[in-house]
This record gives C-alpha cells, structure tokens and sequence, in this order.
C-alpha cells in the first residue's frame, strides 16, 4: 500500500490522502508505524496555492478580449506532506484543460410568428 499523508482540516477533521511522493530520510515529519505521515499544513493550507492558481487563470480568461459565458479549468492536484498542494502532471508536460463557452445571443423583443 501507498504511504498517506493525513492533513486536518481547520475544524479539526482528518483528511487522509495518498502521498505525491515517498517520504525523503531526514524528514523532519512525524510517521506512525503504518507508514502514515502527519501533514506539516492543515488541508486548507495545503490548497490555498492551487486556489490562488485557479482564481489567476480564471482572471486570465475572463479579463481577455474573448469574453466567454463560461470558464471551466481543470487540472490534477498532488498532495504532499512537505509541499502540500502541487498541480500534477498528466502527461510529460503537465495537465490542465479550460474550456470555453458562450451562450447564443438573445434577440431583442418576440420572435415573428408567421402570418395568421
């Protein structure tokens, strides 16, 4: 089984995960004999670098001259008991996918009906 990581929330719930990677000799992190590694940043924190993420490339579509209905971002986060949150790779280069969206243009008043 995979080394987790567990992070507590600011409420003080546990939040387990699998760790991004296996926990370096030296760390200065605390493990249970199981292998389970106590996060050094509650779960809130370990986000807030993904979230600030989110909310610049969101700024980024939203402020272009494109001017979408919609922004949809995805991408995969990694936790990590050192790092907290980092934004994984899919492929070699990285993986994040936006997709764009506009609704069709409302015409003013009724549309004609035909003739009665």
């Amino acid at each position: 089984m995979d080394r987790l990581v567990e992070f507590k929330t600011d409420d003080g719930a546990v939040v387990a995960v699998e760790a991004a990677e296996p926990v370096r000799p030296g760390s200065r992190l605390v493990a249970r004999g199981d292998g389970t590694v106590q996060a050094a940043r509650t779960f809130e924190g370990a986000l807030e670098g993904v979230r600030a993420a989110a909310e610049s490339a969101l700024r980024v579509f939203r402020d272009g001259s494109l001017r979408p209905d919609g922004v949809e971002i995805e991408f995969g986060v990694k936790l990590s008991a050192e790092t907290g949150a980092i934004i994984a790779k899919g492929t070699a280069e990285g993986h994040l996918v936006v997709k764009l969206t506009w609704s069709p243009s409302v015409a003013e008043g009724p549309e004609p009906t035909g003739a009665s």
